[in-house]
Parts: C-alpha cells; structure tokens; sequence
C-alpha cells in the first residue's frame, strides 16, 4: 500500500509527482540541480470531476511528509491523508465560494516553518471557486513562498484559475479514468460484484465517487433511472414542464436529505459554543451568528441543488450520446448499455441532426444554470427543446 493507491487510472500523473517527492527529498539533503530539478513550489492540478484532483493532492502532500516518500503506512503518511498533520493545510468549500479571510488564514499558515513535517503543505481543493479578492490575496503569497512551503491548487481546467495564479504553478493535467481501472478498484477494494461494478464504471462516466455511490447504493441508482426515463416521457408541452418541475423538486429533496443532519449537528455546535440559553448568553450576538450560519447554510444547499441538476444533465447528455453511436454506426460502447432497446427505439424515430440538438440543449441548460439563471425556467427550457428536437 501506497499513498498513490486511490488514483485510478492516473499512472503518468503519479510518475511526475513521484519524481518531484524525489526532487524534493533531494532538495532537504542540501542536493541542486538535475537531483531537484522535478520539484517546485506552486502546482495545479487539473482534470475532469471526480479523476480524483484533491485525492492527488493530499497524496501529493503525504508523500512529501514521508520519510520514505509515500510509504502509505506511516503516522506522517496517514495523518496527512486524513487531514490531521500538522503542516498539512486541507481548504475546501460546501459554499459557492471561497472567500478571502479563509485564504488569509492560510496564507499566514504558510509563511511559518514547518513544526513535525518537512514541508508546509497548502492544499487548496476547490482553487476554481476562489473569489477575486482571494486570489489577489492568494497570488502575493505564491510569488514570494516561505523557503519550505509547497502550495497544491486543484481546479477542473487550467481556465478555471485566474491567470497570474496559474502562469506561477507548475500544471499536472489526470486524465479520465479508464471503465475498465474503475471497475477493478470497485471488485478489488469495494468488493463489489463484477457485473455491477462494470455497470458502475461505465454510468459513472469516469466519476470514481459516482462509480462508488451507484455500485454501493441502491437509491443512488433508482434516481439516475428515473432521470433517463424523461427523455422517454417527453410527449407533449405538458409532459415537458411537469418533467422539468420533477428533476427540481427531486434535487432539492436530494439537497435537504444530504444536508440536514450537517446542518442540524452545526447550528446545535455554535449554539453550544456561544452559550444558547445559559446565564451570561448574549441573545443579540447569538441571533446574528445563527443567522449567518443559516445563510451559509442555505449556500451550501444551493450549490448541491445545482451539483445534483449538473448530474442528472450529464447523465441524459451521455443517453443521447449512445443515441448518436448508433445513428452514426460509431461501433463504440455503449455507456448506457442496459437500455439498448430503448436507446435504439428512439436513434430510429430521430435523426443525427436532432440528436446534436439535443445535446446542444443540454450542454446550454448546465451553463445556464451555472451562469445563476432560475433552475426550473432553464430546464423547462431544455425538456421544451428536447421534445422539438
């Protein structure tokens, strides 16, 4: 066992983080150029969700802290991974942003010297979402790093970084892992049936996390059924609205589900902390944190409200791929490959052309969304121009 272990599929990534652990031991030995030259102290990572960006970050991270250079089974390794080392800095964010006092914090923590570790890690896992104000706050920091620091920024494309942050940072793309890698990870450490894990892998179109919930989880699976069965389900206007009005009313169920206990166990710990009917609370101050929180709160809900939407349209973007596979005689796999039938049904009542359409609707829903526009009006929208084609 490896720190490298859960990066599936991504060996030429490992060999150029291997030879930087490499360069980087050599550098503490007081050793220079070729025996350093693969290290330096700005990186981003970059690939497609759930390639497995921040699982390569703190593995990054581990291995920097190993003595052995990512051993896997040392107390410098494990705590790194988990996020308990001390000179390891692990920032993401449930909100829709990163905001700068967050960032400030880290940048302090970085210009000290390592207290137990050999490095000062900061490993920034959601580097797409930083605000304006904390990039500018974060990019002095890179430019004049403390001697032993190692700043980690992980973004799903190089676009998604600002670019005085990312011309600073030495880029290390992961690719898409392969249906066959995801499939053996699920059998070999998940103990997942081969058949369901081949299912897994092939739905989760490279998403290892959404190969792990759909093999392990049987309404994670119940739920992706019921988003393929709106293109079937698309007759008329009325049929269109009211399938839009469903996946809605679904991601927000799903949202709340996944949510309510955090927000519960976080609003319960904050009024624990400030003293919540005790003698000596003060009810004004109170109010105003438990409000804030609550808006936090409702951020976090609506970025996963949007995470679920992105889901469900990637998921029915990939049946209409299958539909194009077969109007064009591709001969490639099907991702869908349960609903042949289905998906051969409706390649023979379309054309290529409102195959294309199709995909174009789903492609302009997902920016819509993202770009803030209301979710039931861009996907009315959308289920309106999947059903005109």
């Amino acid at each position: 066992m490896t720190v490298w272990d859960d990066l599936v599929g991504q060996e030429p990534a490992v060999a150029v983080l291997r030879r930087a652990v490499e360069g980087a031991s050599a550098r503490l030995r007081g050793e220079s150029g070729a025996a350093t030259a693969g290290m330096t102290h700005a990186w981003l990572i970059t690939g497609p969700p759930g390639s497995g960006r921040s699982n390569a970050g703190r593995a990054f991270a581990a291995a920097l802290q190993c003595a052995n250079d990512g051993c896997g089974e040392c107390p410098e390794c494990r705590t790194a991974l988990s996020g308990a080392h001390p000179d390891v800095s692990l920032i993401r964010t449930e909100l829709l942003s990163i905001r700068v006092g967050e960032i400030r914090e880290l940048i302090r923590r970085a210009a000290m010297s390592p207290t137990r570790g050999r490095w000062q890690v900061m490993v920034v896992e959601d580097a797409d979402r930083l605000t304006e104000q904390a990039a500018d706050a974060l990019l002095k920091s890179i430019e004049e790093p403390a001697p032993r620091t190692v700043w980690v920024l992980c973004a799903p494309t190089v676009e998604d970084v600002v670019p005085t942050i990312r011309s600073r940072c030495r880029l290390l793309v992961l690719r898409t892992p392969p249906v066959a890698a995801i499939a053996e990870m699920l059998v070999s450490k998940a103990g997942i049936e081969p058949q369901l894990a081949g299912f897994a892998a092939r739905a989760a179109q490279g998403h290892i996390g959404r190969a792990r919930a759909l093999a392990r989880d049987e309404q994670v699976r119940n739920r992706r059924t019921k988003v393929l069965d709106v293109p079937f389900a698309l007759r008329d206007l009325g049929a269109c609205l009211s399938a839009a009005q469903q996946l809605v009313e679904a991601a927000k169920e799903e949202a709340k589900a996944s949510t309510a206990a955090v927000d519960e166990r976080e609003k319960s710990e904050l009024e624990q902390a400030l003293g919540v009917g005790t003698k000596g609370a003060k009810p004004r101050e109170a109010a105003a944190a438990v409000k804030e929180l609550e808006e936090q709160q409702k951020a976090r809900a609506k970025r996963w409200e949007r995470d679920v939407l992105d889901r469900s349209l990637v998921d029915m973007m990939a049946l209409y791929r299958d539909v194009l596979v077969l109007q064009t005689g591709a001969g490639t796999e099907l991702i869908n490959a349960e609903l042949h039938k289905n998906v051969e049904q409706l390649a023979g009542r379309t054309t290529p052309e409102q195959t294309l359409r199709r995909i174009e609707a789903l492609a302009g829903c997902r920016e819509a969304i993202e770009g803030n526009v209301a979710p039931l009006l861009a996907l009315e929208a959308m289920t309106i121009a999947l059903f005109e084609g």
